[in-house]
């Protein structure tokens, strides 16, 4: 029983040991809207989308970014918007709110109130939130984090909106049509 169960251990860790394969990134390239985020690769999809399609989501961001990078989610929203204009679909048929909680609430402030959270870095991804609201992404900030964090209405970049709560903001959009993109 013992051996049996040490063998199984051995067989386990080896498993762990074993490098994770990295992803091939080599055919993603800029996209249409934002050249500098949200890279793309064409695909011969099973589920094609017609140049009609009218979008109307929700992204939820809650995780930050080390130094150095951009939130993941916000860059996922330029990806969705890069490769739906790319596959067809006019950008004026793309809506898209992002709400925006917990760690991610620093990432849609100034250069000044970032600097009361992370002194020693810049906000990696405010000149993609600047971006993302220039080409009508609608902006929310849960309140209750904003105010958890000390964040004022007046340290959030150009616009960021301020929600009462990232439930409310889910819960109003969801009401006026939009989906929630896991």
């Amino acid at each position: 029983m013992i051996r049996t169960t040490l063998t199984a251990l051995s067989a386990a860790m080896a498993l762990f040991a074993i490098p994770a394969v990295a992803a091939d990134m080599s055919a993603f390239t800029a996209g249409p809207v934002f050249t500098e985020y949200g890279k793309v690769t064409a695909v011969e999809s099973d589920l094609p989308v017609s140049a009609d399609t009218q979008f109307k989501v929700i992204f939820d961001a809650k995780d930050g970014a080390a130094p150095g990078d951009v939130v993941r989610t916000f860059d996922s929203v330029a990806r969705f918007i890069n490769m739906n204009v790319a596959a067809g679909v006019p950008e004026e048929n793309i809506g898209v709110a992002l709400v925006v909680h917990g760690k991610a609430a620093w990432f849609l402030t100034n250069a000044e109130a970032f600097a009361r959270h992370d002194p020693d870095h810049l906000n990696d991804s405010a000149p993609l939130v600047e971006q993302l609201a220039a080409h009508g992404v609608t902006i929310y900030l849960c309140g209750q984090s904003a105010v958890a964090n000390g964040i004022a209405k007046s340290d959030l970049l150009p616009g960021v909106k301020l929600s009462l709560s990232a439930m409310n903001a889910f819960a109003q959009l969801q009401q006026q049509g939009y989906v929630l993109v896991p």
